[in-house]
C-alpha cells in the first residue's frame, strides 16, 4: 500500500512540475518577429493629420483603409451619429466619424 501512495505522489508531482516548465515554441519567436516588422514600418501610432483629406467625402471601406494608412494607425472603424463606443483610448486606432447620411464630417485618433 506505502508503494501505491508513493507512486501516486511521484506521478502526481512530475505532472505538477511539467505544467510549471518553459519551453521555447514558434508562437514566441512569431511574436517577436511581427513586433520587429510593426517597429520598421512604424510604431503603428495614429496620426490623423495625414487623413484629413477624407473628410467631406462618403464613406466607405476603401476609404477607411485609405484613411488608416495615411494615419499610420494599425485599426480604424467607422463611427455614426448614434453609435455606441467604449471611452478607451487606443493610439493605435483612428476613428472615422459620420454624419446621417455617411458623410465623414470628422478624422481623429482613439
Amino acid at each position: 500500500m506505502p508503494w501505491k501512495i508513493a507512486t501516486f505522489g511521484f506521478i502526481a508531482v512530475t505532472s505538477l512540475l511539467a505544467g510549471c516548465s518553459t519551453t521555447s515554441d514558434s508562437s514566441a519567436d512569431t511574436s517577436r518577429s511581427a513586433s520587429a516588422a510593426t517597429s520598421a514600418a512604424g510604431d503603428g501610432r495614429c496620426d490623423a493629420s495625414g487623413a484629413q483629406a477624407a473628410v467631406g467625402r462618403q464613406a466607405s471601406i476603401d476609404l477607411l483603409n485609405q484613411v488608416r494608412s495615411q494615419s499610420g494607425a494599425q485599426d480604424a472603424r467607422i463611427l455614426g451619429p448614434n453609435d455606441m463606443v467604449t471611452l478607451e483610448y487606443r493610439s493605435d486606432r483612428v476613428n472615422v466619424n459620420t454624419d446621417a447620411t455617411g458623410k465623414v464630417i470628422r478624422v481623429n485618433c482613439g
